[in-house]
């Protein structure tokens, strides 16, 4: 490298220095230390004796103290390199002290008053249940929580929480007479603020296309509603799978886990609304085509009536296969004028009809009604007819004798 390049390279490596710390104190400044009061996420970047050092993203030094990051029994919760959320309790010195929860001993009391103040989660353990409620310790003060702010749910039995620590907010705190504290908690609040917390991220990766596991949350007569993780998206009745469902409750129950494809997402209403379309049926394998090709025209089947219009009878001859009974030829069968299949047919009686043209392209299948006697294909495995009603063949024949 010659005298030149050597300048030049100085002049260059000069330049990205002075840019660096430009930048970095433009960062600075856009990042102003945060206040007393504040809730931020702070990285760990060590520990000491009797605190955890944290790393603000560039806003100041920062400080945990270890109480606030061991379980009951002393033992370190967190490690270098965890991420902990808390709100800043004071500032020394430039330097930042966060409070992640309560503590315990003489310096609890300040500390549930602080955490009522800036909306800190506390701990406590469910000691009994009282009338409205259940009791619980938090840092040795008596506190009360209402049985509709024990969960996120509707709680049928109080007792069973009984025994469990678990993490409430103070919602109301008021000095007590020589007793310390009166304290009202909720954990529903918490939960809630997770769930939200959960469906943000959630809806920043939702994509029309993904495929997604849920759990059932409520069976409707159109639909199922699957919780996606904190979020509801609603999978129709026409999306469960490929053969016909009357009612999702026939294929689905409330807390089955289900994997589904989102086949459309709207956006939020004017109440904040949003809509997520799931299928279920996508994921399955069609059995349409391999079905179809065994259905040449002639073939005879026995088939479920699955739908009744104005204009014919829909009849399933597997699952997720339907064919149309027209009405000219239930009509034609009965030898008389027909309105509507339902003056022929009921849902769910078993028919015998022949197939008479398949077009797979738009995948359909037109039938005909089977004459009377005629085996079917599958007659050997035709299941019973409804009972009290007879064959269609029967039908007919019943139809045509002379009215007396």
């Amino acid at each position: 490298m010659n005298e030149s390049d050597r300048k030049d390279g100085g002049e260059d490596f000069g330049a990205l220095l002075d840019a660096f710390e430009k930048g970095q104190a433009a960062g600075a400044k856009a990042r102003p230390r945060p206040q007393v009061g504040e809730r931020v996420a702070a990285r760990i970047v060590g520990f000491g004796e009797e605190s955890a050092f944290v790393d603000l993203g560039g806003k100041s030094e920062g400080i945990v103290p270890l109480a606030q990051l061991v379980d009951d029994d002393g033992v370190r919760t967190v490690a270098v390199g965890d991420t902990v959320e808390g709100v800043v309790a004071s500032l020394a010195d430039d330097v930042v002290v966060l409070r992640v929860r309560a503590g315990r001993g003489p310096a609890a009391p300040a500390e549930l008053q602080q955490a009522y103040a800036h909306r800190l989660p506390v701990e406590g353990t469910v000691q009994a249940v009282i009338k409205g409620g259940v009791e619980v310790s938090v840092s040795g003060t008596r506190a009360f929580c209402p049985v509709s702010q024990l969960d996120s749910r509707y709680v049928e039995d109080p007792a069973l929480f009984v025994g469990q620590r678990l993490s409430f907010r103070i919602t109301r705190y008021e000095e007590g007479r020589g007793r310390g504290a009166n304290l009202v908690l909720s954990r529903r609040a918490l939960l809630e603020e997770e769930a939200q917390a959960r469906a943000e991220a959630l809806r920043a990766t939702l994509a029309v296309g993904k495929i997604v596991r849920g759990k059932v949350t409520s069976l409707a007569p159109y639909g199922a509603f699957v919780d996606l993780g904190g979020i509801e998206g609603l999978l129709h009745v026409s999306e469960i799978g490929h053969e016909r469902v009357g009612h999702p409750s026939e294929v689905l129950s409330v807390g089955q886990e289900v994997e589904v494809e989102v086949r459309r997402i709207e956006k939020p209403d004017a109440k904040g609304r949003e809509r997520i379309s799931l299928s279920r049926r996508a994921l399955a394998r069609d059995p349409w085509p391999e079905e179809a090709a065994r259905l040449a025209p002639g073939t005879r089947r026995s088939g479920r009536v699955a739908r009744l219009e104005s204009f014919g009878a829909f009849v399933e001859l597997a699952p997720g296969v339907d064919g149309l009974l027209h009405l000219s030829e239930l009509a034609a069968a009965a030898r008389r004028e027909l309105h509507h299949a339902r003056e022929a047919l009921k849902v769910g009686q078993t028919v015998e009809v022949s197939v008479l043209a398949v077009d797979a392209a738009n995948r359909r299948i037109s039938l005909g009604v089977a004459a009377p006697g005629d085996e079917t294909e599958d007659a050997a495995a035709r299941p019973a007819e409804t009972p009290g009603f007879g064959s269609m063949g029967d039908f007919f024949a019943r139809s045509r004798e002379p009215k007396r």
